[in-house]
């Protein structure tokens, strides 16, 4: 890739370095984490600091600053459905015991905007607002064929353009995703179930699929 500032990566996998399972870290986690050196990243941390990027406690531990809140609302602002998204996701954990979620694509990565996880289970390291690759996961595929990519093979999706799969970027993660669409025709994102592939098998799959689905397309009817 041309055209690329070294100075702007470090400092992006920083700011990257934060999750909310850790919000604060120490300089030697963030070097640990980003694997830079702890002056780079003190460089660094002074400029992001500057612009209200970083905070600095007084343990000397760091965390996000104001700045990222504030460029988060800006995003946020695109996808203004949080209030109708979020039931059917609760409704989809509730009926199916696995982890659902909804993801729109930015760029070239897709973003988790909302999720709702089932109570005994762990994460999966994905959390709202997190950049994942959009060519892993079922809602990739749902993202990209819905956005104008090609698909390698299209059998991926049945009829009604939903995704199967019994693997993510995390191999023992499985997968469904569909499309939702606006009540005016406007494709909005991927609506998504995701579980354990030794307990999501695909006889489990292909039995939450008509739910899925059917939450997708009420979900869109209150979509503007």
């Amino acid at each position: 890739m041309q055209n690329r500032t070294e100075a702007v990566e470090r400092a992006m996998s920083i700011l990257l370095a934060f999750s909310r399972l850790e919000p604060r870290k120490s300089l030697a986690q963030l070097a640990r984490d980003t694997g830079l050196h702890k002056s780079t990243i003190l460089r660094l941390i002074n400029s992001l600091s500057l612009y209200g990027f970083i905070d600095r406690d007084r343990d000397g531990n760091y965390a996000l600053g104001a700045s990222v809140w504030h460029l988060g609302l800006i995003f946020g602002q695109q996808f203004d459905d949080g209030e109708a998204i979020r039931p059917v996701l609760r409704m989809l954990v509730e009926q199916t015991g696995e982890t659902a979620s909804f993801f729109v694509r930015a760029g070239n990565d897709r973003v988790c905007l909302y999720r709702e996880n089932w109570h005994n289970l762990a994460r999966f390291g994905v959390e709202e607002g997190m950049r994942l690759r959009l060519d892993t996961g079922a809602s990739g595929v749902v993202l990209r064929h819905f956005t104008g990519d090609g698909l390698d093979d299209p059998g991926l999706l049945n009829d009604n353009g939903t995704a199967n799969l019994d693997a993510t970027r995390n191999p023992n993660i499985a997968s469904i995703a569909t499309p939702v669409w606006s009540n005016r025709g406007a494709f909005k994102g991927a609506l998504s179930v995701s579980g354990l592939n030794i307990r999501f098998d695909d006889e489990a799959r292909k039995r939450h699929i008509p739910l899925l689905e059917s939450a997708a397309h009420e979900l869109g009817m209150v979509m503007g």
